[in-house]
């Protein structure tokens, strides 16, 4: 779990260089239990890394509102309800056999796959997954982007905390 603290304080310290109260303005819930963990999990049929879930006992991802700021990038990341009322959307959205040729080698040629879990939006459609059924040449746990309006999957990192490791070294505007 340390690992997770360090990288939520690595992501405060960050903001608060540029925004005064840059921590409040992130509207953090309260770390998840084991119990909703759970919950997660079982409705989306997976099992998250243990990076990931350590991540959510810091912190239950963010309630967006007016003047939230993202996390990383413009991303706002998703508590727990909202990661499952996302997915679900999307399964019901999507036809599963709906194939995309253009992804990269690393993820499965879908347009949709029940095993990507929306953990982070950007409120516009567009989400951040967490791949838990890559391809051989993936990673389990690989983070990619779900664009809404553009059919390619795109591969952003090989877990979640290299994601945000990348989000961390980027200029603050990106």
């Amino acid at each position: 779990m340390n690992n997770a603290a360090n990288l939520w304080n690595q992501i405060i310290a960050r903001g608060e260089k540029f925004e005064e109260g840059f921590k409040e303005s992130l509207n953090l819930q309260p770390g998840v239990t084991d119990k909703e963990l759970d919950l997660l999990q079982q409705k989306l049929e997976v099992k998250l890394p243990e990076e990931v879930q350590n991540f959510y006992r810091v912190y239950n991802g963010q309630v967006w509102e007016p003047g939230v700021n993202p996390f990383v990038r413009n991303l706002v990341l998703s508590p727990i309800h909202k990661i499952i009322k996302d997915w679900s959307f999307l399964q019901e959205e999507y036809d599963p056999d709906d194939m995309q040729p253009e992804n990269e080698k690393e993820i499965k040629p879908f347009i949709w796959n029940s095993k990507w879990i929306p953990i982070a939006d950007n409120g516009a459609g567009d989400y951040l997954c967490m791949d838990m059924d890559p391809t051989e040449a993936g990673t389990i746990g690989q983070v990619l982007y779900y664009w809404h309006d553009w059919e390619d999957r795109s591969l952003d990192a090989n877990s979640f905390f290299e994601f945000i490791e990348i989000c961390l070294l980027e200029d603050y505007d990106n």
